[in-house]
C-alpha cells in the first residue's frame, strides 16, 4: 500500500522521510478494524517520532500520524459488521489500565498512541480497536481529520483533569499550537474567562478573533504580573501549557491559590525552574 514511511530514527524530514507505494497492507487482529484513509493530519508528535523518543521503541521504518479519518474496509475477530462502510475518527490514544500494586487501587492508565508506538495514519490503510473510532458521518474528511489528537488532548487536560466549570479563568501559553487553540475553544464553550500569551503579536490577534479575553506578548521577561493584573491580583484558576520549560516559572507564578497547572508536553525542554515555595503556599 502507500504510506509515508521515517526510514530511521534521527530527523524527521527528507530524505529520511519518504513516499512508498510497497508497503505490505495492515490486516485487523481480533477486536480491531482496518480504515481506508481519507485524511489524516499531521502534528508535533510527527516530528518527535521522527527524531526518536527516548524509552519509545519503534521498530524501523515506520508510518507515522496518529490523526485519521477513513471508511472502514474490514473487521477483525469480534467486531460488528455493520461498521464496514461507515465513516469514521480515529482517536489515537489506546488506554491501557495500570496494573495495581498490593493493596492498591489502579493509579492510572498506560497511554499507547497510535502513530507512536505502532505504525499510523499517513498511508492508504490503517488499524486501530473499534473502541478507539468514532462514526461522524457526511463531514469534510480535511476537517475532520485535523480535530482528534488536539481537542482530545485538550479536553483531558481541561475537563477530566482540571474539572474546567464555567466561571473559571484560564491561562494558555504558546497560543497558536494545535493543543492551544483547542484548549482556547473548549475554555470558552465552558463561559470561561481566558488568557493567552505568545511571542508573536500576529498570534495574539488571531486568538482575539477566536474569543480571547487577554492577550500577553510574551518577550522573554516574566509576564506573570501581567496575567496578576488581568485577573485583579488573584491569579488563575488553571494553567494548560504544552511549551514546558521556557514558561514554566511564570505558569506556576501566574495560579491562583489552589489552582491546577496540566500539562501534555515540553516542546521547549523539560528541565525547568519552578518554584517550590509558591506551590507550597498556593497548594
Amino acid at each position: 500500500m502507500r504510506a509515508i514511511e521515517v526510514l530511521r530514527q534521527g530527523t524527521p524530514v527528507a530524505p529520511n522521510v519518504r513516499f512508498t507505494g510497497g508497503r505490505s497492507e495492515c490486516t485487523p487482529a481480533p477486536g480491531e478494524l482496518r480504515v481506508r484513509t481519507e485524511a489524516s493530519a499531521l502534528n508535533h508528535l510527527d516530528l518527535w517520532v521522527g527524531r526518536g523518543l527516548p524509552g519509545i521503541e519503534v521498530h524501523w521504518p515506520t508510518v507515522g500520524g496518529s490523526d485519521g479519518v477513513g471508511i472502514v474496509d474490514t473487521v477483525g475477530a469480534g467486531v460488528d459488521a455493520a461498521w464496514v462502510g461507515k465513516r469514521v475518527i480515529l482517536n489515537a490514544a489506546i488506554m491501557r489500565p495500570e496494573a495495581p500494586r498490593p493493596g492498591h487501587a489502579p493509579s492510572g492508565e498506560d497511554i499507547f498512541m497510535i502513530g507512536e508506538h505502532c505504525p499510523g495514519t499517513h498511508a492508504e490503510y490503517f488499524v486501530a480497536p473499534a473502541t478507539n473510532v468514532l462514526e461522524i458521518g457526511d463531514i469534510d474528511p480535511v476537517h475532520a481529520a485535523a480535530f482528534g489528537l488536539t481537542h482530545l488532548t485538550a479536553w483531558r487536560m481541561l475537563v477530566t483533569r482540571a474539572r474546567l466549570q464555567a466561571g473559571m479563568t484560564v491561562l494558555i501559553p504558546g497560543i497558536g499550537g494545535g493543543v492551544a487553540l483547542a484548549a482556547l475553544g473548549i475554555a470558552r464553550h465552558f463561559g470561561c474567562t481566558t488568557i493567552v500569551t505568545s511571542r508573536h503579536a500576529a498570534k495574539l490577534e488571531r486568538a482575539k478573533t477566536l474569543g480571547a479575553n487577554f492577550t500577553v506578548l510574551d518577550t522573554g521577561a516574566d509576564w506573570s504580573r501581567e496575567v496578576r493584573k488581568a485577573t485583579g491580583g488573584r491569579g488563575v484558576d488553571i494553567v494548560a501549557e504544552s511549551v514546558g520549560k521556557a514558561v514554566h516559572l511564570p505558569c506556576i507564578k501566574s495560579l491562583a491559590r489552589g489552582g491546577t497547572l496540566v500539562t501534555c508536553g515540553c516542546t521547549t525542554g523539560a528541565d525547568g525552574t519552578t518554584d517550590l515555595a509558591r506551590i507550597f503556599w498556593n497548594q
